[in-house]
C-alpha cells in the first residue's frame, strides 16, 4: 500500500460534545393559529387563497428573484405553488405583515415570507429559507427582527437542536445578512440545484445550533435596539 502523504490526510473533525445528552425530538407540526409578533413584523402562517395576491403584488419585482428560482407568474400562479407547498408535511410557510408604519407602507401591509422547510422531527432540526421580501424593506429591521421570530420560535417553543440556512454563492447580500448575527458558515454545496436561468448553482450553508442559540438572540436584540439597526 503507498504511504499517503501528508498533503493527501485528511485531518478527522472532532467531535464538539463527547458528553451530550439526549435530544428532544422537535414539536411539529405547527399549530395554524400560530402567531409571531415583534415591534415591527407580525407572521402567521399562510393562508393562500386569502394572502396570494398581495403578496405577489409586494414580490413583482425583478430582484427580488433574482437569486431565488420559481418565480411566479400571477397571482394565480403563486396561490398554486403556495397551496401546494402548504400540504407539505415538512414546510410551513409564513406571512411577513408590518404592525406599524415603516418604509412608507402602512401598518398591516404583507411585506413578505419566510419559511419553515426540510423539517426532521426525529432529528430536531430545520430550515428557516424561501425567505423573500418586499425592495421597499430590504435594510431595515424587517428582516432581523423576523428571524429573530423565527428562531426563537424554533428553539424555545420546538425545541429545535439546529436551524439551517443557505444561499446561492452569488448572493453576497443575503450571505452577509446570514452571516452577521452569528451564523456559522459550514460550507458549499457544489452544483446543488438548478437556477431559472438554467445554470447549476453552488448553495451557501450555515446553521445556528442550539447551543449558539444565546448569542445569536442577543446580537439580533442588539442589533434592533440599535439606532443602526436598519444597516
Amino acid at each position: 500500500m503507498d504511504q499517503i502523504s501528508e498533503l493527501d490526510r485528511f485531518d478527522p473533525v472532532q467531535d464538539p460534545r463527547p458528553a451530550d445528552e439526549p435530544w428532544p425530538e422537535l414539536i411539529w407540526p405547527i399549530s395554524p393559529d400560530t402567531e409571531l409578533t415583534g415591534d415591527v413584523v407580525q407572521l402567521n402562517s399562510i393562508d393562500p387563497t386569502a394572502d396570494s395576491a398581495e403578496l405577489f403584488r409586494a414580490l413583482d419585482h425583478d430582484d427580488v428573484w433574482s437569486h431565488v428560482p420559481g418565480r411566479p407568474r400571477d397571482p394565480q400562479d403563486f396561490a398554486e405553488i403556495l397551496s401546494s407547498r402548504h400540504t407539505l408535511p415538512e414546510w410551513n410557510t409564513w406571512v411577513v405583515r408590518t404592525r406599524r408604519a415603516i418604509a412608507g407602507l402602512p401598518a398591516g401591509a404583507i411585506v413578505g415570507t419566510s419559511s419553515y422547510l426540510d423539517v426532521s422531527v426525529h432529528d430536531a432540526r430545520l430550515e428557516i429559507g424561501y425567505t423573500l421580501y418586499t425592495p421597499a424593506v430590504w435594510s431595515s429591521s424587517v428582516n432581523p427582527e423576523t428571524k429573530l421570530l423565527l428562531l426563537g420560535h424554533a428553539f424555545d417553543a420546538l425545541h429545535a437542536g439546529r436551524v439551517q440556512m443557505k444561499t446561492d454563492t452569488r448572493n453576497h447580500r443575503s450571505q452577509q445578512a446570514i452571516a452577521r448575527p452569528g451564523a456559522q458558515y459550514e460550507g458549499t454545496l457544489r452544483r446543488h440545484f438548478r437556477r431559472s436561468d438554467g445554470t447549476v448553482r453552488d448553495s451557501v450553508i450555515f446553521s445556528v445550533s442550539a447551543e449558539d442559540w444565546p448569542d445569536v438572540r442577543q446580537r439580533l436584540t442588539s442589533r434592533l435596539r440599535s439606532p443602526l439597526s436598519a444597516k
